[in-house]
């Protein structure tokens, strides 16, 4: 397909089904950073608390490239975005709205699971016709590579370690992988933008996740939870009560004084 150069070479169907995919792309990324961020001097082990902390300020980097792209495209600008919406405004899907409840089995299952889903997504991305979202996807994809093979190692780590840590790491899993699931919850952008060559369909994506993280789960001798249904809603704004307790957490400080500058 012939590469779209610009934003302003869009149809009008075309434009809204990509500021739909921004959206999500951008909330994932700010929602999950935060949570991330609350391991920062609370990690078992100081390696893992600085991980966690660098992590956590890539996601809400790349949060901001995704904003930043909307307000290019008409959409308020970034900081409006990440704190002035309410909860059901929010496209983020389920698995980076629940809450840590200080399980770190749970929370480094996520991000593996997480991670390897945005691989998928940005390689799709970088694939596609739209230049300015590819360029962008490049370059966090040189970031998140890192984020990845962390999530690997340490699933492979405690999936193969003790007893306990297997168990921990399975139950993590079969908690996780329907939020995980919801990452690819279709939605009405799917068709516009696979026909403009943007990205695939949410459908094709997961079968490549699913392939990407099953070699993964086996080595680490993990059951993966095939008949799991997926846990959907969050692209549509319907969210875990734990995303309302963490946005009312992000958005206290903007909220005294939006109009305020740092």
């Amino acid at each position: 397909m012939k590469p779209i150069e610009s934003f302003d070479d869009l149809t009008t169907v075309t434009r809204d089904a990509l500021v739909d995919l921004l959206y999500r792309l951008g909330d994932d990324e700010l929602v999950l950073g935060h949570r991330n961020s609350e391991w920062t001097g609370l990690a078992p082990i100081l390696e893992e608390d600085i991980a966690f902390s660098s992590m956590a300020q890539d996601e809400m980097g790349h949060a901001q490239v995704y904003y930043q792209m909307l307000h290019a495209l008409g959409e308020p600008d970034p900081d409006t975005i990440a704190f002035s919406r309410k909860p059901r405004e929010y496209r983020c899907a389920s698995l980076v709205s629940l809450a840590n409840d200080k399980n770190w089995a749970f929370c480094l299952l996520r991000q593996f699971l997480y991670d390897a889903s945005e691989t998928v997504r940005l390689t799709a991305l970088c694939e596609g016709t739209l230049v300015p979202l590819a360029q962008a996807a490049r370059k966090i994809r040189s970031e998140e590579k890192y984020h990845l093979m962390h999530g690997r190692s340490w699933v492979l780590r405690l999936g193969n370690a003790t007893d306990e840590s297997h168990e921990r790491m399975q139950t993590a899993l079969y908690e996780a992988y329907p939020h995980a699931l919801g990452l690819f919850e279709p939605t009405a952008a799917d068709e516009p933008l696979t026909l403009a060559g943007i990205c695939p369909r949410e459908e094709e994506l997961r079968r490549q996740w699913e392939s990407a993280v099953a070699p993964v789960l086996a080595d680490a001798g993990l059951e993966q939870p095939e008949t799991a249904q997926a846990a959907y809603g969050g692209r549509v704004g319907h969210h875990p009560e734990s995303l309302t307790s963490l946005l009312n957490d992000m958005q206290i400080v903007y909220k005294i004084d939006p109009a305020a500058k740092w």
